[in-house]
């Protein structure tokens, strides 16, 4: 290297050696000079779309983690982020020369290029679920990648508007939220503004135009109520390191109009006051004193420190009636807390010490947690990254366990969601709920300080409806994990049932299928494991005679020789009415046990019931025969089944309630009812009824027919005259 280009190479870094003098020793500093001049010369003749040396944003981003007093390590890996993605260096490269933990950061914050992937959307949330894996290993990658996301927004604007725009509401969606999520509040803030700024310019301009207009006013107030605070503190001989004003975000103030629907005008607390003591115990005395001082608004007075946030956050927060009306929110809370909750988990971070794991370090750990539990329970990381985005978006509440343990839940959370906070088993087990001591139902919305004690039952499982009121990510997840592998084993045992059937009318059986061939099959159909194919059988995702074609074809190869096949009679498919999800009766023609039947594969859906004399079944059955498969009632056949009656009749006074008489009269049920005026006379009533078979059905039929004024009585249904042969 040349004097000259030594001499740039230097220049380059002496912001950051800056930053790093303050707090690192000589040879760390040397380490991470090292990693620069080696992302230096892998990076030199890239540029950036501004036309800067593209070295400018490693730089940048190091010197974010140096600003946040980051080990040796994740400076380097900031240095090093882009290498993997953008040059020909590789993680094998990084760690034989900066160790496995830097080359496992680096790949931890280097997206996925080695895969083409149809979407955007599907690379954001792959993307993303990589990083996450990337955390639950080594939690400074997140540390990294949102100071490389808060030193690109700095230059966001200058890209096409459309990228910049997708860059913004990544940022607003993502990013932001989880640099609040682990307590890097300050981070959380800039991100937000800056991807605000860009994202909507002209709004971002007209609210920060209307702060700069009311600044004078509320400052002069704010300063008022600054120096009295300080006077009564003082006299009450009440520590204090510093008292502050503060105006609100732009981007807060924004939330609010929004969410509120208010005018910038409306809005009231768009300044505040923080103050910063010594101890948790004169963060106390502070509030009593300026609650003296100005009356507090009720409602409002919300104690963090007792109760931490999810992120580790601890303050005192309250909005008191200022002069002239005016309310104003006071933050109060040590110099400890006020480093926390800008810094986060950057303020805590203790790794290479080996010190004891702080607070704020121990709810991210806990998060992370939580995110890797539902990530095992989510079928795709499109889904995974949407249950993300409302697990961060959520305000919080605070309730109690029966032994006084506090969990924290999202506003909005229902008893299930907390039953899933505090165990998924107990969750999946769950049958009532007892909240402040009273029996309620178990989408009762749980509120601050209540007391809940969830009651299960071992054969107890979760219900579909849940869905429609739980609210947490944890909780939904994993009722959907849940009924996705309920229908995965209901699956492979209907696979089961129809490969053994197809087996068994070529002399086969399933068991003569060693498991050698069960895993070359498998291989040859492209599937994991075996159980896949049977489930690829059950869904009709594969036709079952072309499996056995190749199981036949696979065995006869393996022994060397001929297999002489016996062929026997078809052997139908027996339906017991218990198989479930996988196996459904046509809403077209209702079939009951005792109607002959036929099955139809549908992809990813499994097999449809269809009565012989089905019309829907007798259009498409000629066309497309291998989607078909005999199946047959059970002797032990189980359950009710809905089928409709169809009636014409006199529109009488009370006809409703006779029909609902004499279906009750031959023990069963309506689910269901409408009618139409066929004239003002006569009407048609359709009635959806439950019943065990033909049997029953047909003695509802009667008892329908011996009322009086009844015209016609018929089931309902799509059916053909003739049954298919």
């Amino acid at each position: 290297m040349s004097a000259k280009s030594e001499s740039t190479v230097l220049q380059r870094f002496q912001p950051l050696r800056k930053q790093l003098f303050d707090y690192l020793s000589e040879v760390e500093i040397e380490a991470v000079y090292h990693a620069f001049t080696f992302a230096y010369e892998y990076h030199e003749g890239q540029m950036r779309v501004s036309g800067d040396p593209y070295i400018i944003h490693p730089v940048g981003v190091a010197t974010l983690l140096a600003q946040w007093r980051l080990d040796v390590e994740s400076i380097q890996a900031g240095l090093l982020h882009d290498l993997i993605e953008d040059t020909v260096v590789d993680k094998a490269m990084i760690e034989s020369l900066f160790g496995e933990s830097v080359a496992a950061l680096v790949d931890g914050v280097s997206k996925l290029t080695q895969i083409k992937f149809n979407t955007r959307q599907e690379a954001q949330a792959h993307n993303f679920r990589k990083m996450l894996m990337a955390m639950a290993k080594d939690i400074r990658v997140i540390l990294v990648k949102l100071a490389d996301r808060l030193d690109n927004m700095s230059s966001v604007h200058i890209l096409s508007r459309e990228r910049c725009r997708r860059i913004s509401r990544e940022t607003l969606e993502i990013y932001a939220p989880i640099a609040h999520r682990v307590g890097m509040h300050a981070v959380a803030l800039e991100l937000q503004d800056l991807g605000f700024a860009a994202l909507y310019p002209d709004r971002a301009r007209v609210i920060q135009a209307a702060v700069n207009r009311t600044q004078g006013s509320h400052l002069d107030i704010l300063e008022d109520i600054r120096l009295r605070f300080q006077h009564q503190l003082k006299s009450k001989h009440i520590h204090v390191e510093r008292i502050t004003k503060r105006a609100k975000h732009i981007y807060s103030i924004y939330c609010k109009m929004r969410d509120k629907g208010l005018p910038f005008s409306k809005i009231t607390d768009v300044y505040a006051i923080r103050i910063v003591t010594n101890s948790v115990d004169s963060c106390y005395r502070i509030l009593g004193v300026i609650h003296s001082t100005y009356k507090p608004v009720p409602g409002r007075v919300k104690d963090y420190i007792a109760l931490p946030k999810a992120n580790g956050y601890q303050s005192l927060h309250t909005v008191l009636f200022g002069p002239y009306g005016v309310p104003i929110e006071v933050q109060i809370r040590t110099a400890h807390m006020d480093i926390c909750a800008n810094r986060g988990l950057a303020a805590h971070w203790q790794y290479k010490l080996g010190a004891q794991v702080d607070v704020s370090e121990q709810h991210t750990q806990q998060w992370i947690k939580d995110l890797m539990d539902m990530q095992h329970n989510t079928g795709n990381s499109i889904e995974f990254l949407e249950n993300v985005k409302v697990d961060l978006f959520s305000d919080e509440i605070y309730v109690f366990t029966p032994k006084g343990d506090i969990i924290a839940l999202p506003s909005g959370a229902t008893a299930v969601d907390f039953a899933y906070a505090v165990h998924s088993d107990i969750g999946n087990h769950c049958v009532a709920v007892m909240i402040n001591r009273q029996l309620s139902p178990l989408s009762t919305l749980l509120g601050n300080g209540y007391t809940v004690e969830v009651m299960t039952a071992p054969q107890a499982v979760p219900n579909k409806l849940w869905l429609d009121f739980v609210c947490t990510a944890k909780a939904r997840s994993n009722i959907r994990h849940y009924f996705k592998k309920a229908q995965v084993d209901q699956s492979q045992q209907l696979g089961v049932r129809l490969l053994s059937g197809a087996l068994e009318r070529q002399g086969l059986s399933l068991d003569q299928v060693p498991e050698s061939i069960q895993q070359e099959l498998s291989k040859l159909c492209k599937v994991e494991t075996f159980d896949q194919l049977l489930e690829d059988i059950a869904l009709g995702r594969r036709v079952v005679k072309v499996v056995v074609g190749q199981i036949k074809q696979l065995m006869i190869q393996a022994e060397e020789s001929e297999l002489t096949l016996v062929d026997q009679k078809d052997q139908p498919l027996m339906i017991s009415g218990s198989e479930g999800m996988v196996v459904q009766c046509a809403s077209c023609c209702c079939p009951v046990p005792g109607d002959p039947i036929s099955g139809r594969l549908i992809s990813d859906e499994g097999i449809q019931i269809h009565h012989h004399r089905c019309a829907v079944l007798y259009s498409t059955q000629h066309h497309h025969e291998q989607e078909y498969v005999s199946v047959s009632w059970s002797e032990t056949v189980q359950g009710e089944y809905p089928v409709k009656i169809c009636i014409d009749t006199f529109n009488q006074r009370g006809v409703l309630a006779t029909l609902a008489l004499a279906v009750a009269d031959a023990d069963s049920s309506i689910s269901d009812v409408s009618f139409e005026h066929l004239d003002g006379v006569n009407i048609y009533v359709v009635l959806d009824i439950l019943v065990t078979g033909r049997t029953q059905l047909a003695q509802v039929i009667r008892r329908i027919r011996r009322l009086p004024k009844i015209l016609k009585v018929r089931r309902g249904g799509q059916f053909i005259e003739r049954e298919v042969k």
